[in-house]
């Protein structure tokens, strides 16, 4: 009989946040596999958990995976953790989720405390529908292309973002979204917790002047549709798709872009791209 996988979520910064079920489990699995066993290291001292530790992260080969997944399916309890949150959500978790279901493995959630949603309660704007895209691109043509297809999406929007990276984030989101309201959570959970609601220019100009520090969760206002432009043309379809795409995103995927925004066909508007 297989053992299960539990997937755990741990605190985003105060340990306090952890909960009764999260320690129990921790406490009674076989071993931990863990996004960076260091930082998982000091959330077992700190309950006094001796457990063994698998590091299992974006950089591990596939096998690493698999051999957890064997170990389970031999019998043993594993729990997945990634440093801080739920794992899967930007953690590369799902490789060990995906292998377990194939092989008929149990997996079973212990949930806990995620950023995104700990932002958009906290944001201050409008979060009843959002879309969480995760951490942007280091490289600037997909970094553009990933903004230049969201342009226009209704939703609200949350990014994670590292502070090294912020200043240009900003300015990236302002030269492609326009000057829409953001609310820049900080340090969420820990001492220094803030949240700056601004707008993207206003946001801009702050941090050429300042140096972030900390991680950063950015909710961005969605795109608003002025009655007067309701409507879209073929032409505006077309030339959408086409900024898309020299933007850095494929023409078939520029054109299906379009079509979901426009309600014009994918077909349509990719004969009218040439």
């Amino acid at each position: 009989m297989s053992g299960k996988l539990y997937v755990v979520g741990t605190p985003i910064g105060n340990l306090e946040d952890m909960t009764y079920r999260a320690v129990r489990i921790l406490s009674e699995v076989d071993f931990i596999c863990a996004e960076d066993t260091r930082v998982t290291l000091k959330l077992l001292n700190h309950f006094d958990i001796k457990k063994p530790l698998v590091s299992c992260h974006e950089h591990s080969h596939e096998d690493v995976f698999t051999r957890a997944a064997d170990r389970i399916a031999a019998g043993e309890n594993c729990a997945m953790v990634t440093d801080a949150g739920m794992p899967c959500i930007s953690d590369p978790g799902a490789v060990l989720i995906g292998i377990c279901y194939e092989r008929g493995i149990p997996v079973e959630s212990v949930p806990g405390p995620t950023a995104v949603a700990t932002a958009a309660a906290l944001c201050g704007l409008d979060a009843t529908r959002f879309a969480f895209e995760g951490f942007l691109s280091v490289a600037k043509k997909q970094r553009y292309a990933h903004l230049t297809a969201l342009a226009r999406d209704p939703h609200t929007l949350i990014f994670y973002e590292a502070p090294h990276k912020l200043k240009q984030t900003l300015a990236d989101m302002l030269d492609i979204f326009g000057d829409r309201r953001i609310s820049l959570c900080h340090e969420l959970t820990k001492i220094h917790e803030s949240v700056q609601r601004t707008t993207l220019s206003q946001a801009a100009a702050y941090y050429e002047n300042v140096t972030p520090k900390g991680e950063y969760v950015l909710v961005v206002e969605g795109f608003v549709q002025d009655d007067d432009t309701a409507e879209y043309t073929i032409e505006d379809a077309v030339a959408y798709a086409k900024q898309l795409a020299e933007n850095g995103m494929r023409p078939t995927d520029s054109a299906k872009e379009a079509a979901r925004l426009t309600g014009f066909k994918k077909s349509e508007i990719y004969s009218l791209m040439k």
